[in-house]
């Protein structure tokens, strides 16, 4: 079943069905559902569709399994194909049309030298047969986004750029339309938006259930994806203690250095910028204070490697000797519900820039988090989900209540609110999960309903 990508699919259906020239890019990370798609978009394309996933091989490697998997779908004698350029002048000299999909492109990529194979396909790209339709598509995002570089051969010849990123907490729910709304919240806080990931685990089973059965063990489903696929590539060129490190917290530049040491000498700088191109983690900041460098923190981008460095990264001996169900109640059942809160934090931040790209909320300059300092009093603080706007602030006080929030306990938020004296123009609101037990026009109040409607 094809869940979610309306606004993809139209583009690339759009792309596959035009009469013009199609050379269409797509990326994203590993799972989050690109070949799907172009399978998706291919049901209505008029013609053959040939899709190749390239091999960790040579060029030749590579030619030698195209020209089999060209044989096989056109159902002729097998041919061999001694280039690239060899395959679109067979296929402008057959009849009707063809959509030529190169999947794990990067991997054809390296088989030559630096922009070699991006040459050759710059030529084709250039004067691509009429009745042939091209897409190239990646996973390893630091490879294909160096095809958008001025500098590479295929810079500027694509007619459609597409880069495919995880579900966000709205789109992952579509796995599990039945689930209420804690159990919706649940599933995208621990299991996060892979369309690979959401696919594999059992909402009929408790959030504990599917942790215990699916994460946990050594050779899980999710736990060997996220071992042998998610960091094979990291592992490779980066200290994986950077991870562990930022776990599910925000670290700032100077607690990385000190817990991988303290001696950085720039290297620390160059693995966190090339994590941050590989989508692996995010540099942000507080939009009151966006260009002060003390302030920027480091996260992990996605939940499930947030959880899975939180709680199952170097404790292997643990859970083996305590055994899965022990080790949970053990080591995760005392703090989980304060990992599912922050990451409601996040699902709120996400409600809202929804809202703000489909025009629902208007005159957003920036939405993030804000960060107050209140020397006289030695104290420091920050407000997780606040829109900016030209008059001031909207600040959301979130809560992951499991009851109805009363007009006492926003009241009490409302007057700490109230002590930052250098906050002016601002709006106050609340989300929570179950709701309120009162109406008040004072606050703008957003249910766990609302989050989903």
């Amino acid at each position: 079943m094809f869940l979610g990508r309306a606004k993809e699919l139209k583009i690339l259906g759009e792309q596959l069905n035009s009469d013009g020239k199609t050379a269409v890019l797509i990326y994203g990370k590993r799972r989050v559902g690109k070949s799907t798609l172009i399978a998706e978009a291919s049901k209505k394309f008029n013609g053959c569709v040939i899709s190749y996933m390239c091999a960790q091989s040579s060029l030749e490697g590579n030619l030698t399994l195209l020209s089999k998997t060209i044989s096989i779908v056109l159902d002729i004698p097998e041919v061999r194909f001694m280039s690239l350029q060899d395959v679109f002048d067979y296929l402008s000299k057959q009849r009707g049309q063809f959509l030529f999909v190169i999947d794990e492109y990067q991997y054809l990529k390296q088989a030559g030298k630096k922009n070699e194979i991006d040459s050759y396909m710059q030529i084709i790209i250039d004067k691509l047969p009429k009745n042939v339709k091209l897409i190239l598509c990646g996973s390893y995002v630091t490879v294909m986004k160096e095809l958008l570089e001025e500098e590479n051969p295929l810079f500027g010849r694509f007619t459609e750029i597409m880069h495919i990123e995880a579900f966000d907490y709205y789109d992952a729910a579509l796995f599990y339309p039945s689930a209420d709304l804690k159990r919706k919240c649940e599933n995208y806080a621990v299991f996060g938006g892979s369309p690979y990931v959401l696919s594999n685990i059992d909402s009929s089973m408790s959030i504990r259930d599917n942790i215990i059965k699916y994460l946990l063990p050594e050779t899980s489903i999710l736990r060997t994806y996220i071992e042998n696929v998610i960091l094979k590539e990291i592992q490779k060129s980066y200290d994986i203690r950077i991870f562990q490190l930022i776990g599910n917290g925000q670290k700032k530049y100077a607690d990385l250095t000190s817990g991988l040491g303290g001696q950085d000498k720039g290297l620390l700088a160059k693995q966190l910028n090339h994590l941050i191109k590989m989508e692996a983690i995010e540099k942000l900041a507080p939009i009151n204070k966006l260009n002060d460098k003390k302030k920027q923190f480091y996260v992990i981008s996605d939940n499930l490697m947030r959880f899975y460095f939180t709680y199952i990264f170097g404790y292997d001996a643990a859970i083996k000797m305590l055994g899965e169900a022990a080790y949970y109640e053990g080591y995760i059942s005392k703090s989980i519900d304060e990992f599912i809160q922050r990451r409601f934090e996040g699902i709120v931040l996400q409600y809202f820039k929804r809202k703000a790209r489909s025009f629902e909320i208007r005159d957003v300059l920036n939405i993030g988090s804000y960060w107050y300092d209140l020397p006289e009093e030695q104290k420091n603080g920050q407000f997780d989900v606040v829109l900016q706007r030209k008059e001031g602030y909207d600040i959301f006080e979130c809560k992951f209540y499991d009851h109805e929030m009363d007009m006492e306990e926003c009241k009490k938020e409302e007057e700490q609110v109230n002590n930052i004296k250098e906050l002016a123009g601002i709006r106050l609101g609340f989300v929570n999960l179950y709701g309120f037990s009162f109406y008040n026009e004072q606050y703008e109040l957003i249910t766990g309903s609302d989050l989903y409607s």
